[in-house]
């Protein structure tokens, strides 16, 4: 331990300190401050003579006459099962009144980067209860998906939804897999208390915290706290996943506020910024953070990642959304005029996108008709979506008695299949079951993306009559 009384400047975040000795990088560093108080940081630039230290509970108090210890080591998180059902800040400090944690063992926040040898690829289901995201866009074990959102949608509603609907079903498992815990790490960055409170009544009143580790870094924590929470909650994640075989949903809320955070701190070090003020590194960063989901070779357990972003005016060509989707592997897509439609949950499949749909569905516990009920919804969609721009312009009068039917099939496929609320949970068999019901609206020589044993199957005959007694 080194300890030194040479701060020469405190800069927003950060303090500026000389050294005489080499001191390493991310090295977690103590301050005490005249007044007696112990502040954390951590080490953000060494270069001989000078270190650079962000500063987690913020500078105040700290001045000329501090002294500095550096730890010599990286800042690590006490990990244990019994984290499970706890709450904690967003420097991983219990803020819940339980008792002190008792670690097993003392992990880095960094983690180590995954051998892509080692990796397991993603092709497990996990059913979210939501058939916007369960038929169209599905959720696959090991997965990253981000939730493209804006400014006051419903994100944290559907995030909500998602933690305590969210299981492994028993079918997908096999023999290997029987016993698998499913558990939820939550990550909040930057958000209100009002919001935190929303959170922690509806974990404690479905009892999802049971099964569930919650980390808050609110909006009046310092900003450098939130590049560490995610980081705290991915490393507890990959020891229950990897070390005691959970399988674990990651939730990390707000993305955003975390890029805010590291462009607050490249403004305070004087970085040459990138794109919009944001630092240059910030693709490297974020990809640190969502190549830590995934699954093992050799381990039961899997890490799944669903971040949450607010796009700045709505702008999916922000860096922040932008980046997000060249790491990724996906995004769904919330949607503000279905939102103010009264549609719950407001997902807009149309630019929603699972690029491990493909491998998670199928056979299994899905039924084999799940591809082709989604291709043939999705196109079905999207013409009635042209068709109503058409609409605004020559009247539904003017157009073809197919044409009509699309356009029936728009509006009921966002009323019935995307409509469901955040308390209904769907089995993927009702999405499906619901699908089939909308697609009974088509005549049967328009289902040209779905097999001809399937369409014999599953049609309804009856809803079409239906269709041409509601029509006469």
């Amino acid at each position: 331990m080194k300890e030194y009384q040479t701060i020469t400047e405190v800069s927003g975040p950060l303090v500026f300190a000389e050294v005489d000795e080499p001191v390493g990088y991310d090295e977690i560093v103590e301050i005490e401050t005249p007044g007696g108080e112990t502040l954390r940081g951590q080490v953000l630039e060494s270069s001989e003579g000078l270190v650079s230290i962000q500063v987690f509970e913020g500078t105040g108090g700290i001045d000329r006459n501090a002294s500095v210890r550096f730890l010599g080591e990286t800042m690590k998180m006490p990990v244990t099962e019994d984290l499970l059902g706890r709450v904690l800040d967003g420097s991983g400090n219990p803020i819940d009144g339980g008792p002190e944690i008792v670690p097993d063992d003392r992990q880095d926040i960094v983690g180590e980067a995954i051998n892509p040898f080692s990796r397991e690829y993603p092709e497990e289901f996990i059913q979210t209860g939501v058939s916007a995201i369960d038929g169209m866009n599905t959720l696959v074990r090991g997965q990253k998906l981000p939730i493209f959102s804006g400014s006051g949608l419903p994100h944290n509603e559907l995030a909500l939804q998602i933690a305590r609907q969210a299981t492994v079903p028993e079918e997908e498992e096999g023999d290997e897999g029987e016993g698998s815990e499913f558990a939820v790490i939550f990550g909040a960055m930057g958000i209100t208390q009002e919001e935190a409170n929303e959170f922690m009544q509806d974990f404690e009143r479905t009892g999802a915290l049971e099964r569930s580790v919650v980390f808050m870094n609110l909006a009046d924590d310092p900003a450098v706290e939130r590049t560490v929470t995610p980081r705290l909650a991915l490393t507890t994640a990959e020891y229950l996943a990897f070390e005691k075989d959970y399988h674990v949903l990651v939730i990390l809320t707000d993305i955003t506020n975390y890029c805010e955070a590291l462009r607050e701190i490249g403004a305070a070090r004087e970085e040459v910024p990138g794109r919009r003020g944001y630092p240059g590194y910030m693709y490297t960063d974020l990809a640190q953070l969502y190549e830590r989901a995934g699954r093992l070779k050799d381990r039961e357990g899997s890490v799944t990642q669903i971040p949450i972003l607010t796009m700045p005016g709505d702008d999916d060509t922000h860096p922040i959304p932008d980046l997000t989707g060249y790491i990724t592997e996906g995004q769904i897509v919330m949607d503000r005029d279905l939102n103010s439609q009264g549609i719950e949950p407001p997902v807009n499949v149309l630019p929603s996108l699972s690029r491990l749909m493909d491998d998670g569905i199928g056979e299994g516990l899905t039924r084999a008709d799940h591809a082709d009920v989604s291709d043939q919804m999705y196109a079905a969609y999207a013409e009635g979506e042209d068709l109503r721009d058409l609409v605004n312009i020559v009247g539904r009068e003017a157009l073809s008695e197919r044409d009509n039917k699309f356009l029936d099939f728009a509006d009921r496929f966002e009323t019935e299949f995307v409509q469901q609320g955040y308390d209904t949970n769907r089995s993927i068999e009702e999405t499906l079951e619901i699908g089939w019901d909308l697609l009974s609206m088509l005549p049967k020589e328009e289902l040209n993306r779905v097999d001809e044993d399937l369409i014999e199957e599953h049609y309804r005959e009856d809803a079409e009559e239906a269709e041409a007694v509601q029509a006469d």
